[in-house]
């Protein structure tokens, strides 16, 4: 298989489609899916991210939370947009380093009862 400079072109013009490299593959006939793949690596195409593994734009929902993130609540279930931290949970806790410092918080030391004077009359 050579890569012609129209091919190339071909190439270039249907990854800025965001076509997957498979149907680019298919579309230009007679090629690998990881030929296409090593080729735009080569010609240095703008990377894509992928389609399987988008990230929450915006802290995590109950169903994607894994035992290494923040599980603080952000607003107000009720609401749409309630969703958890979604940080990386500091080790032994299930909250980030930001929310275990609100979290945990040292008591306020107790003020002792002050020493009561007796009056004698």
């Amino acid at each position: 298989m050579n890569w012609t400079e129209e091919r190339v072109q071909r190439l270039k013009d249907l990854w800025a489609q965001g076509l997957s490299a498979s149907e680019i593959a298919d579309a230009l006939g007679d090629i690998s899916r990881n030929a296409v793949i090593g080729k735009a690596h080569r010609l240095g195409l703008s990377g894509r991210p992928s389609p399987i593994k988008k990230k929450p734009t915006r802290g995590a929902t109950i169903l994607s939370l894994t035992e290494r993130m923040c599980k603080w609540p952000v607003g107000d279930p009720k609401h749409q947009d309630f969703h958890f931290c979604g940080k990386t949970a500091h080790s032994g806790l299930p909250y980030c380093l930001e929310h275990a410092a609100v979290a945990y918080q040292q008591p306020a030391p107790k003020k002792r009862d002050e020493a009561r004077t007796v009056n004698v009359a």
